[in-house]
């Protein structure tokens, strides 16, 4: 896609809206309307949930400012938080995302006792074991029905049950938590219905916990029990972790999963080079580049203001809320030269997919290693995969606030 300039849609006052929902003309793209934002400059006053009138950041060094400045606040319960829950329904379970909706030092605290699980060390002794899953699923898929359904035969399962096995979540239960977790991240489900699955999953987690406190196992759960035990942590701290690392460990590489190789599959000159190489830099780059343009995260990265900041000639006010869309900054052209263009070879290491400062992606290691076994394995054991149906048809998750695929029929 080939981005045009044009007005941002705007409400009686003049203000651009913000959310806008995708086009479905240009499913791998940013909305045309936030595109139009960063024409206007790196922050924009935008007309938001609530009638609220918070600042939505598209500039990549602005954004990498803001996220390592600690006048910003992640509380989803500060005054002002760009939402779009009703502050009198507590953030419809927010709460039970744990750290990241903290500030330092709490924030701090509670992510140290999980941090030392993703250590690009302790990642990369996981590759063998993420790599002997991903064959045996792609068996599995070989063996069976055509057309198959890539999302929820390949996409979804391999996240799944690398999660459950870091975390000593038994798999057998995954139907239960991917259920409840589509809920939590829906554009769509009721604020109670979010709260809801956030309370499934957090007495499910809740009485695994208890399960580790008598007999603890080799997993991260049971470290966290060990916290627990030595006064660090309470219960309560140690299942919002869970319910977190769970969700987040599953929902965005799964969806990553789908949505790149769907990508890749429009791309068959850049898809040939992932299948055909035996180099790894060549595959690491490939997956920046695809978390680059992918960007999946719908709604930013939303923080508060706690004070006054000056920032691209523009003061934002103690108390007005800020949306860092991060699917904008990675396709800054100070930073990405011609940025809608898909491009493996490129030098992506920049983008913020992840994030920046204090509040960086936890996982992160672990998501960039799921992502290049799974590309390089897939492609190169299946070299004639191929969609069913015509990309206008494929469902796209436009009721979700973490993008991706409902479905992914394939066949070859």
């Amino acid at each position: 896609m080939t981005h045009t300039p044009a007005a941002p849609e705007a409400d009686s006052l003049g203000l651009p809206v913000f959310p806008e929902p995708r086009s479905s003309a240009c499913p791998f793209a940013p909305s045309p309307d936030m595109r139009a934002l960063s024409d206007h400059g790196p922050l924009t006053r935008v007309r938001s949930w609530g009638d609220s009138t918070p600042w939505v950041v598209t500039g990549h060094a602005e954004q990498k400012a803001l996220l390592s400045d600690p006048r910003l606040s992640a509380q989803f319960t500060q005054p002002g938080f760009p939402s779009p829950v009703d502050p009198s329904h507590a953030h419809a379970g927010a709460a039970d995302l744990s750290f990241i909706g903290m500030d330092d030092p709490e924030h701090a605290r509670l992510r140290r006792m999980v941090s030392g699980a993703f250590t690009i060390k302790r990642v990369e002794a996981m590759r063998p074991r993420v790599q002997k899953m991903t064959d045996e699923f792609i068996d599995a898929l070989l063996e069976g029905p055509r057309p198959a359904d890539l999302v929820q035969d390949l996409a979804l399962p391999i996240p799944s049950l690398v999660i459950s096995e870091l975390l000593g979540v038994p798999y057998q239960d995954h139907e239960f938590f991917q259920s409840n977790s589509k809920t939590i991240v829906s554009a769509v489900a009721t604020p109670q219905d979010r709260h809801t699955a956030h309370t499934n999953l957090a007495a499910y987690l809740d009485d695994l916990v208890g399960r580790k406190l008598k007999e603890p196992g080799d997993d991260l759960l049971s470290s966290l029990c060990a916290q627990i035990e030595a006064g660090e942590l309470t219960r309560r701290e140690s299942v919002t972790m869970g319910v977190l690392l769970l969700l987040g460990g599953h929902e965005t590489t799964a969806n990553m999963i789908s949505l790149g190789t769907l990508l890749l599959l429009q791309h068959p000159d850049q898809l040939a080079v992932i299948r055909d190489t035996d180099n790894p830099a060549v595959i690491r780059d490939a997956v920046e580049e695809l978390l680059r343009y992918l960007s999946i995260a719908h709604l930013g990265r939303r923080r508060t203001a706690l004070e006054d900041i000056d920032i691209a000639g523009h003061t934002i006010r103690g108390g007005e809320g800020v949306i860092l869309l991060g699917e904008l900054a990675n396709r800054d052209p100070a930073v990405f030269p011609d940025p809608d263009r898909l491009d493996i070879t490129r030098n992506a290491r920049r983008h913020q997919a992840f994030g920046a400062g204090t509040h960086h992606c936890v996982g992160q290691p672990l998501a960039r290693m799921e992502l290049q076994v799974v590309y390089h394995t897939l492609f190169r054991r299946i070299p004639t995969l191929r969609t069913v149906d015509d990309l206008n048809t494929i469902p796209f998750k436009y009721d979700a606030v973490i993008y991706g695929l409902h479905a992914l029929p394939v066949t070859w």
